[in-house]
């Protein structure tokens, strides 16, 4: 299995064999600053009672408060936690926002619990956390699992327990609570704006032929972004597989499909293919929007597009990097391919902390013009040092993260 802290820890490591920083900004950034982990009692509907394990990573704020996600899942680790919090610390960097890296959750399968029940885990993880949160600290958003009902109990329980009504500790609030506009498709439409940025300098086609694993909130809201602006999506998938139509997929009608029959197989006029079959599919752009350690050394020779866009986290390993890189395949590192999702967060926050409300026009031109900033920057490393993207955007984030540290 592998392990995706050891794998950040390598991708940073790699950096250092293309731009010395020093011994101690590797030292540093090795461990999180702190791993707080707490027992949360919940009253069950049937009057029992059950401890829930909750955790936060608070991994670096040298340039703003902690940013990340909590995730409630059954299988979460800590090794998983630690290298997200990482990635964290590296995305803000890269997108130029004032904020460092967390991550945080329950270990819960949140399908097996009562809403009363879920509010209640909820509302007692901040409970046990108020004390390391707050606007200025540690700013938590949704994740795996969560929604902005989650966000909505858990700004209020902070509200509760602190007395802070700036609503700035939570992000991914429903609008009407403090939420921003544009959160929904912003990690979608994100990694978007960074492939258009550098299409040119990639050498794809004015109108690509897409891939994408995955058809949640972010691998759908891709591929919509993406067939709005003329391009083809010939093949996505979900957990269970996915269809292939050389000419082009008709989402409206497949997402049709896969509400009627609760699956993507069988949809008229296409190919049913698996996850693995997907991610070898000839294309111009793949897009892994699903899960971790998808693209790895075992079918990283199989691999057959020209680009491919991380829109999930860490979805090619580091041995696979250096497979891809040598076939000429460029990739376009998740740090930077998807930090359209908490540059808006960011937003939010901004939008709290000064009581103002932008409007959908105004988040996107925001968010347009930082991720063709981070993207140019990350480019221009890449060409300085002679390397790949992903160690151009390290490059890019450890230069902005040195500069603050006191060494």
């Amino acid at each position: 299995m592998n392990n995706p802290f050891q794998n950040a820890l390598t991708q940073l490591n790699k950096v250092a064999t293309v731009k010395n920083f020093g011994e101690k900004l590797f030292t540093e950034l090795s461990q999180p600053d702190r791993d707080v982990r707490v027992s949360i009692p919940v009253s069950m509907d049937d009057g029992s009672l059950r401890i829930f394990e909750g955790y936060r990573v608070e991994y670096n704020n040298v340039l703003g408060p902690y940013k990340g996600g909590i995730r409630y899942h059954q299988d979460t680790e800590i090794n998983e936690v630690k290298a997200l919090a990482f990635w964290m610390t590296i995305k803000c960097a890269v997108a130029g926002i004032p904020m460092g890296g967390g991550k945080g959750g329950i270990t819960v399968d949140p399908k097996s619990l009562s809403k009363a029940e879920l509010e209640k885990l909820s509302r007692g993880w901040v409970k046990k956390l108020a004390d390391i949160l707050g606007p200025k600290k540690d700013v938590p958003a949704p994740d795996v699992n969560t929604t902005p009902e989650i966000m909505d109990w858990m700004s209020d329980e902070f509200e509760k327990i602190t007395g802070d009504k700036t609503r700035a500790t939570f992000t991914g609030k429903p609008i009407e609570k403090g939420g921003s506009e544009g959160r929904g498709p912003a990690t979608g439409l994100g990694g978007f704006y960074v492939l258009n940025s550098l299409r040119a300098q990639l050498g794809l086609p004015e109108k690509c032929k897409v891939v994408v694993q995955g058809f949640g909130n972010v691998g759908l809201n891709a591929a919509e972004i993406f067939i709005a602006h003329g391009h083809s999506v010939i093949a996505i998938s979900d957990s269970k597989g996915g269809v292939y139509n050389e000419s082009g997929l008709d989402l409206e009608k497949l997402k049709e499909h896969k509400k009627s029959t609760g699956m993507l197989a069988g949809f008229p006029g296409s190919k049913d293919i698996t996850n693995e079959e997907l991610l070898e599919t000839k294309c111009d752009l793949l897009i892994p929007a699903a899960f971790e350690n998808q693209i790895t050394e075992k079918n990283a020779e199989k691999i057959s597009t020209k680009v491919i866009l991380e829109l999930a986290n860490g979805p090619v390993t580091p041995e696979a990097d250096d497979v891809l890189f040598e076939k000429g395949i460029a990739i376009i590192p998740d740090v930077l391919a998807n930090s359209g999702g908490v540059t808006v967060s960011y937003f939010e926050w901004d939008q709290n902390l000064k009581g103002e409300h932008w409007t959908e026009k105004e988040v996107f031109d925001k968010l347009f013009k930082k991720m063709n900033d981070s993207a140019q920057e990350t480019h221009k490393r890449g060409k300085e040092y002679s390397t790949d993207l992903r160690r151009g955007a390290f490059i890019l984030a450890l230069e902005r993260i040195k500069e603050k540290m006191q060494f």
